[in-house]
């Protein structure tokens, strides 16, 4: 039978993520990944998924990967502590930022760490979504799916929405037509 987790350590492995990610929902990826996959809380073949959920809803992406996961482990008490758990360091930070920031916001040391930091960012979200590729493509045709989403989105501008009723109805009708 599997250990219940509790909800603290729910708010627990979340803050610990809310506070180590510098970048966003989607920097938040691979430290969901580690985090949740060591302990055994979610597989690799879940994250995929989840992370297609929390695109596809309304709302913060972070917050979103936080719900859906944190409704995984322990229903909507499991996703009120994942998400308190990821926003209230982000929370913190901020205020503690807005209070001391102003002095120090034309520092060039300070200009040139946030410079820094944006290469970063960028490999952070790169790895997972190459990893999540990996995973999820397993024929050519998904790997042309694949690039041709990624280039309307990237290159031409076209919104994911649209692109995402596409492949829904794509789908669709190949099952219905197999079928």
């Amino acid at each position: 039978m599997e250990k219940r987790v509790s909800l603290w350590q729910i708010f627990a492995v979340f803050a610990k993520i809310g506070a180590f990610t510098i970048g966003g929902g989607y920097a938040m990826i691979p430290l969901i990944q580690a985090e949740l996959s060591k302990r055994g809380w979610l597989s690799d073949e879940e994250l995929p998924d989840i992370v297609a959920l929390s695109q596809s809803a309304p709302g913060v992406m972070a917050v979103n990967i936080s719900i859906f996961a944190g409704h995984k482990l322990r229903g909507v008490k499991g996703s009120v502590a994942a998400t308190l758990g990821s926003i209230v360091p982000s929370f913190l930070m901020i205020l503690a930022i807005a209070m001391f920031f102003t002095a120090f916001r034309d520092n060039p040391w300070v200009e040139r760490a946030f410079k820094g930091i944006r290469p970063v960012v960028v490999a952070l979200i790169a790895v997972p979504m190459v990893k999540m590729a990996r995973k999820s493509c397993k024929s050519w045709i998904h790997w042309v799916i694949a690039a041709a989403a990624l280039a309307l989105v990237a290159f031409l501008n076209v919104s994911p929405i649209y692109i995402i009723i596409c492949v829904l109805i794509l789908g669709y009708s190949i099952t219905r037509w197999k079928h």
